[in-house]
């Protein structure tokens, strides 16, 4: 019964990949996908990325149609830089827990507390989030666009962890926001002591985003683009894995030949695993939902995002 329902599975993704490739054409359409989405979203997908590499994409690109297969502030981080595209999302549910956890109405206070500061979001935030901010930044460039700064104090929001890290790498003050990623935040020494017990000659690699006494444990410590590129390249033939579990899809892609080991069952995010392939057609079907950000907001997001490709 099991091998039949596979091969039923097997068929139905066969017809979904088809009639994505037609939907594809008559929609003038680009399939984005995050490195945290499930495989089957990664292999149809015609650009996969970071959050940093993904904005870049949706910047450029000759498409009249993104579906932006990841979380619904990337949708929205797609259609501010490409207002004049329709923006997709799959699955209208899959949010950010980090990005609910910053308002308006508090960082409006942080900063009249600290006048004379300038406000760095990391890219994991709302459009009003982005209208209330300077520049934007991501994990792969948060320590360049810091130092791009013209001051010597930074407001950094929504995530504490990365702020951490942050700060170890710059001489300005930050004024960190006490939000955290669900998912990241999840995996502890415990852990981490543990798979290296089991895995004595695995390299240890871990994402910023992760609480400071881990990232402290890190063989190498960088973006999920960066960790693919280390693992891609570096001699080590096994790796213990520390960040969302998506990312093994590319890990094993480019490195047939090595093992991963995620650190913890626990470093999946559900909110990026709400989107599936069936999900991907219906919307390319319908052109629902779409992503909508009022103009006023969209003008003032805008700036921020286009501060951050510039930073070199």
């Amino acid at each position: 019964m099991e091998a039949l329902a596979l091969e039923r599975k097997a068929e139905m993704n066969r017809e979904l990949r088809e009639k994505l490739v037609q939907l594809k054409k008559e929609r003038n359409a680009i399939i984005l996908a995050h490195y945290y989405q499930r495989d089957e979203i990664q292999e149809v997908a015609d650009f996969r990325g970071d959050s940093f590499l993904l904005a870049q994409k949706a910047a450029s690109t000759d498409a009249e149609t993104i579906v932006f297969c990841g979380v619904h502030f990337m949708g929205e981080s797609a259609k501010i830089l490409a207002p004049n595209k329709t923006v997709l999302i799959p699955d209208e549910r899959a949010g950010c827990p980090m990005a609910d956890m910053v308002n308006v109405d508090g960082l409006r206070k942080m900063k009249a507390q600290h006048p004379n500061a300038k406000v760095v979001t990391y890219i994991n935030s709302s459009a009003e989030i982005k209208a209330e901010t300077d520049i934007c930044c991501t994990s792969s460039n948060a320590v360049k666009v810091i130092n791009s700064v013209d001051a010597d104090e930074i407001i950094w929001v929504p995530d504490k962890n990365l702020g951490h890290y942050v700060q170890q790498h710059t001489d300005k003050k930050l004024i960190i926001w006490e939000g955290y990623c669900n998912t990241h935040d999840m995996l502890t020494v415990k852990d981490v002591v543990e798979m290296k017990a089991k895995y004595p000659n695995a390299e240890f690699v871990v994402h910023p985003e992760c609480r400071p006494e881990v990232v402290a444990m890190g063989d190498f410590v960088g973006s999920t683009t960066a960790i693919l590129d280390y693992c891609k390249n570096s001699s080590a033939k096994q790796f213990i894995i520390g960040t969302e579990d998506g990312t093994g899809y590319q890990l094993r892609k480019d490195s047939p030949e090595k093992e991963f080991h995620f650190a913890t069952k626990f470093l999946v995010c559900p909110n990026m695993k709400v989107n599936n392939l069936k999900k991907l057609v219906k919307c390319l079907e319908t052109m629902q939902p779409q992503i909508y950000v009022p103009p006023a907001i969209a003008d003032k997001a805008r700036t921020s995002l286009e501060r951050m490709l510039q930073v070199k």
